[in-house]
């Protein structure tokens, strides 16, 4: 058996499968993987489609949608004796020799948990894509942004971001996380069904002393909006929604309450954005996904109580010091170079 499984979740995208999955069976040289696809109770014909037309990849069925946190975690619970995952999304083209140096990363540095590529634009080639890019990183009131893309600036592809670089979230489209270090944290949480589910991950395993890294060496091409567009009201709402459970499950007892005072303040003006930019629909999802965090936090007490009980460091670098709505905004700073970050 291969020490690396390589795990598609599917929903209803044969369109996707078809279209990129022979990027990955071509790629995947000397067998260095084994090629899984978790189907997540898809209503199309994907998994008639599979069987039909890559019979040498296997199918993990699920009973229903379980979204992505929780179909990953069914699936990846039934292979559990791989030394590493790869968490892939159905719309990625995959390159040469792309897995090779990401395992081989994990092979060598014993403290790093997680894994990505350099992620780019499968419509634009030179560009960043925008779910990942060259690494995630989170400021001080909760806001992600990548190496290679802050908010809606999404740079051009100059090899400026070629080192190797720890982060502090790497994106759920192409992941490669150790399966023991994985589960000693819980896996993906379920509830959040989709979005920022791999933030939350990242965070538990960087607070436990683990490393994320980018390794830049290693290229592939995401189309991203496969599932839902960047405009789709029910995606602002989970964004929005899960971001905040991810601050509430992770921050420690000194800057929470703090940090969701500001945050009051910064989301009503994002729905304020959305009014004055016509998206009356994204607008009211702000004030639910907020409804809603406040009805259910109670739920995540006893998640938030584990991850702070096993927490080892507070302080985690790769989390930006300062708020980067204002360094962004009102200080003109658009890209990742002109923030002050280590590299290696």
């Amino acid at each position: 058996m291969n020490k690396t499984a390589v795990v598609i979740l599917n929903w209803n995208g044969r369109d996707f499968l078809e279209k990129f999955l022979p990027s990955l069976l071509c790629n995947n040289s000397e067998n260095q993987a084994d090629i899984y696809v978790a189907d997540n109770g898809s209503t199309d014909d994907s998994v008639d489609f599979l069987k039909k037309n890559f019979p040498d990849v296997k199918v993990i069925q699920l009973s229903e949608n379980y979204g992505f946190a929780g179909g990953y975690n069914k699936a990846l619970a039934q292979i559990s004796d791989y030394r590493y995952f790869v968490l892939l999304n159905s719309d990625v083209e995959l390159t040469q020799n792309w897995l090779q140096p990401l395992t081989e990363y994990l092979d060598t540095h014993e403290d790093t948990a997680a894994v990505q590529p350099k992620i780019l634009s499968f419509s634009n080639k030179n560009k960043f894509e925008y779910a990942g890019a060259a690494g995630g990183f989170i400021d001080k009131w909760g806001f992600p942004f990548c190496r290679g893309r802050i908010f809606g600036t999404v740079e051009t592809d100059n090899a400026q971001y070629n080192n190797i670089l720890d982060v502090f979230w790497a994106t759920g489209a192409c992941l490669v996380i150790r399966a023991a270090d994985y589960w000693a944290v819980g896996g993906l949480d379920d509830d959040f069904f989709a979005h920022q589910e791999e933030i939350d991950l990242c965070w538990r395993l960087k607070a436990r002393g683990k490393k994320i890294t980018c390794v830049p060496q290693s290229i592939v091409y995401h189309l991203g909006g496969g599932t839902l567009t960047s405009e789709n009201p029910k995606k602002t709402y989970l964004n929005f929604r899960n971001n905040l459970l991810l601050l509430y499950k992770n921050l420690p007892d000194n800057r929470l309450r703090k940090t969701l005072f500001v945050r009051f303040f910064f989301d009503y003006l994002a729905a304020f954005q959305f009014v004055i930019s016509g998206k009356w629909k994204n607008a009211k999802q702000i004030f639910y996904a907020r409804r809603d965090f406040c009805k259910i936090k109670n739920r995540f007490l006893q998640k938030r109580k584990e991850n702070l009980k096993e927490t080892v460091i507070e302080n985690i670098p790769e989390i930006f010091p300062q708020s980067i709505v204002f360094q962004y905004y009102l200080k003109n700073k658009k890209y990742f170079q002109n923030y002050n970050y280590k590299t290696k």
